[in-house]
């Protein structure tokens, strides 16, 4: 089993990245649980959530040692650095997240994912860029799984909607595999 943390503030797409990411490694057939939280704040709060992927049944939704975290803020940092699995990896928005990593045992993939974002000229799509890092860094699905979910998650709304997705998630996907 695989465990993911993806925290942030509200407002963020820090459930969206979650949610499209769960709806992926379903379609793929996979078993997966999805816990969602965020503070009472809404937009501006904490927000996070867990996703647990395994080829079997899984018991409980709890990341309490995650093998990954793609974090989006200070706060986060701060509070999953410790939890992460020996080993472990963890995406970072190197554009907000300004907080040096004090672990030597787990990877660190920083992307700068709003400032990629400013350079596409949408800095809604920052969250995109991270998910794309993510799907291509820890490869427990398909970039094709994820822009399915996304197109499944997004129905009904603008094609701009999805292509600007697309755009962030290949911006993404592409700064990790060219190890930058």
């Amino acid at each position: 089993m695989k465990k993911t943390v993806f925290a942030g503030f509200g407002g963020q797409g820090v459930l969206m990245m979650g949610y499209a990411f769960a709806m992926a490694v379903m379609n793929d057939g996979k078993h997966i649980t999805y816990l969602p939280a965020y503070g009472a704040e809404m937009r501006g709060g904490t927000a996070n959530c867990t996703v647990a992927v395994s080829d079997e049944e899984i018991f409980s939704p709890v990341a309490s040692a995650p093998d990954y975290a793609v974090i989006l803020s200070n706060p986060s940092l701060i509070k999953y650095e410790s939890m992460i699995n020996n080993g472990g990896t963890v995406f970072i928005n190197s554009s907000l997240v300004t907080k040096e990593v004090s672990r030597d045992d787990i990877h660190i993939v920083k992307v700068p994912a709003g400032d990629m974002a400013r350079k596409l000229r949408n800095e809604r799509i920052s969250n995109m860029i991270m998910l794309g890092a993510f799907v291509s860094g820890s490869q427990l699905t398909s970039m094709e799984s994820i822009l399915d979910a996304l197109a499944e998650i997004t129905k009904g709304k603008k094609a701009t909607l999805m292509k600007s997705n697309k755009k962030g998630l290949d911006a993404g996907a592409e700064y990790v595999l060219q190890g930058v």
